[in-house]
């Protein structure tokens, strides 16, 4: 179905330009002749454009986000999510379970697999506070454009998250492809968060990109690539009581007090 573009009402500059950006961007990602459409908003709420273009897909440029509207889901847009959480508890010298299994240190060098909304790559970069990068990397269009420019203009008010969130280095394509053209030894972990294949539901931020998210479990040839390029260690999050752990080969588990549980490769 096709997708819309518009923005709030009575747009600034800043936002029409960035609607013609976004439209320009996704139609070259997507790599199709027309999938999306810009249109202008007028008057007409989102049910009426809807309505009227016969489209259930719209994304809203509004003056403080991007804001995608699918079908009767919950709207979806940029958000650190427990990524702000897990800074705060850094900031307090609380630690953080993924750092420590990733025994991040300064000048590391983090690869994340399957970014999503980029919680973890947050955290990944705050953890660094500078001294280090972090390359985050989302297969599908929409997902990677609204962390793209989510990273860019997100506002928090927490010390040093925003210089973080700028800090991530985005890109839109497949994760096995980006790891086979790696040399040996490129990265000092390798971080994989992919669909869980037995879906907490509960989780309303997981919820709402799930349709719109790489739906493909992690293949053993990822793994393997994944080791060839790491120095320390590949890192899998999944489920508690999922089955992709053995089927992987992370034989290191760490199941926490939630519904997760992280796989270490150690190198």
């Amino acid at each position: 179905m096709q997708l819309l573009i518009t923005t709030s009402y009575d747009p600034q500059t800043e936002q029409l330009e960035l609607a013609a950006h976004v439209t320009e961007k996704l139609q070259e990602l997507s790599g199709l002749a027309e999938p999306v459409r810009i249109v202008s908003r007028r008057q007409f709420s989102i049910p009426q454009l809807r309505k009227r273009y016969g489209s259930q897909d719209v994304l809203l440029v509004s003056r403080e986000r991007l804001e995608y509207y699918h079908d009767q889901q919950p709207v979806m847009f940029f958000h650190p999510s427990t990524a702000a959480i897990r800074v705060k508890r850094l900031m307090n010298g609380e630690p953080d379970t993924l750092m420590q299994l990733s025994a991040v240190m300064p000048g590391d060098r983090i690869l994340d697999c399957t970014a999503g909304l980029g919680s973890d790559a947050i955290v990944y970069s705050f953890a660094l506070a500078g001294n280090g990068e972090v390359t985050a990397l989302e297969s599908k269009a929409l997902p990677y454009l609204l962390l793209s420019e989510g990273l860019k203009s997100y506002r928090s008010e927490i010390p040093g998250m925003d210089e973080a969130m700028r800090r991530i280095r985005v890109r839109q394509t497949d994760h096995y492809n980006y790891l086979k053209s790696l040399p040996d030894k490129s990265f000092d972990v390798v971080y994989f968060d992919p669909m869980f294949r037995r879906p907490i539901r509960e989780s309303s931020s997981i919820g709402a990109i799930r349709d719109l998210a790489d739906p493909r479990a992690v293949t053993p040839d990822a793994i393997a690539e994944a080791v060839r390029a790491a120095r320390r260690c590949v890192i899998l999050k999944e489920h508690r009581g999922s089955k992709e752990f053995d089927r992987l080969g992370f034989c290191e588990i760490h199941r926490s007090t939630t519904k997760i549980a992280y796989g270490v490769i150690r190198l």
